[in-house]
């Protein structure tokens, strides 16, 4: 009994390696890409390919083993459930409203360790933020806001609290 199991299991496992989610790759420029439109240094850019952008843009890059089922499942979720919360390839294509509180999310989330997360940090060591580069981050985040109060009317960017 316990042999056919395993026997319906690997048979099970052979199969779904066929089947994949489509892979989270756009082609050419961005036009609604937040650099577009707003300064961003090359060490943002920096930070944000290594950090960021496998879950909050358009273009993943996927390791060898994201090839392996049910482990692409798994990574399509994460890059899913990631362009929900914020998305830099379609950012200005968003309400103002939406654009700044998500830089506000972006530098509470960053300040509080939360993003990038904890399964992306623990097989990409590399994108483990340092103090200054979490600086840098929300500090670019703060400027983009600040340049938004500067050409926005606030109630544009802000709902009135009643």
């Amino acid at each position: 009994m316990i042999k056919k199991i395993m026997l319906v299991l690997l048979a099970a496992l052979v199969v779904i390696q066929f089947i994949h989610p489509k892979k989270n790759k756009s082609e050419g420029p961005q036009p609604n890409y937040i650099g577009n439109v707003y300064a961003m240094p090359d060490d943002v850019k920096v930070i944000l390919s290594k950090a960021c952008n496998d879950c909050h843009s358009n273009n993943t890059r996927y390791p060898w083993y994201a090839m392996l089922q049910p482990v692409h499942w798994w990574m399509d979720k994460h890059v899913q459930d990631g362009k929900k919360h914020i998305n830099y390839d379609e950012y200005t294509n968003r309400p103002l409203r939406y654009q700044y509180h998500k830089l506000e999310e972006t530098i509470e989330m960053v300040k509080e360790g939360e993003m990038p997360l904890n399964s992306y940090t623990w097989i990409h060591k590399d994108a483990k933020l340092t103090e200054e580069e979490k600086a840098k981050l929300t500090g670019w985040a703060q400027s983009v806001m600040d340049t938004m109060k500067a050409r926005y009317p606030i109630d544009s960017l802000v709902r009135k609290k009643n």
